[in-house]
């Protein structure tokens, strides 16, 4: 019996359409992992017996900082060449484009405002809480990365290589896209041991660190195998999305040592 040496992929990154209308898989694996963010939250908040009008507000603001952040962060960095002459494709998010250093920035400024305005708590106590189900999301939305053939490594020879044939690829390439998001489920899964099981919760910037590390370390690691997304990137010894980790990475030790470092925060509601 002979197998398939590679996957060849050939989705289609709509679901359907319903006449101007299309329900794309980026779209929707974004919609639930703001669900499920949402329902994360609550349930942390319940647990610390919060306002869950605080939360109403917050999801809001991460929404907004997400699109924006992310999407002007593949902008500004990977494609200004092109949306310097065409700025009506900035709108068409999804489309996909958007760029996990961006919605970074974009949600950490947010959440410096909504901590002033809402909260009035230290920013890094609802970061140590977001960064959670942050980690879910940022997997989902790799995985619709999939879904739209896109962000892809370079050519391999092993089993699970995948021909991205709708894009005209005839060799196999890495799915960095599946290994990011594996990258993704596990800092996931170490976020909600670590909020659930230890007092590290209580160490004002331990999670957020924890969080930055993980995810940027990955990131930083799988671009050695990814395909360069803009072609001013040729020749980099880091690309882009290496020299942009780097500050995250060490952002999050700094964040990780300074918080075993101070004495723990407890909130009185």
């Amino acid at each position: 019996m002979e197998f398939l040496a590679f996957i060849h992929w050939n989705v289609d990154p709509e679901i359907f359409s319903l006449g101007p209308l299309s329900v794309r898989w980026y779209g929707l694996l974004f919609a639930i992992g703001f669900l499920s963010g949402y329902y994360q939250g609550e349930r942390m908040f319940k647990f610390e017996n919060i306002n869950l009008e605080w939360l109403e507000s917050l999801f809001i603001y991460l929404i907004v900082a997400t699109i924006v952040g992310a999407r002007l962060g593949h902008v500004i960095f990977y494609g200004w060449d092109y949306y310097s002459q065409h700025p009506a494709e900035i709108l068409k998010v999804w489309q996909g484009g958007l760029a996990s250093h961006g919605g970074a920035a974009g949600i950490f400024i947010a959440l410096i405002w909504w901590s002033k305005k809402v909260s009035k708590r230290s920013v890094l106590w609802v970061l140590d809480r977001v960064v959670v189900p942050t980690a879910l999301v940022a997997a989902l939305i790799r995985t619709g990365n999939l879904m739209n053939s896109e962000i892809y490594g370079i050519q391999t020879s092993l089993p699970w290589g995948f021909i991205f044939e709708r894009n005209g690829e005839t060799v196999a390439k890495h799915p960095t896209q599946l290994y990011e998001a594996l990258a993704y489920l596990v800092t996931f899964a170490v976020m909600l041991y670590t909020y659930w099981k230890t007092k590290l919760r209580n160490r004002q910037g331990f999670i957020v660190g924890l969080f930055f590390v993980m995810i940027f370390l990955a990131r930083f690691v799988i671009e050695f195998i990814k395909e360069d997304q803009e072609a001013f990137e040729a020749g980099m010894v880091l690309n882009m999305g290496q020299w942009l980790s780097i500050p995250f990475i060490l952002g999050g030790l700094y964040l990780m040592i300074r918080a075993l470092k101070r004495p723990p925060v407890i909130y009185k509601n």
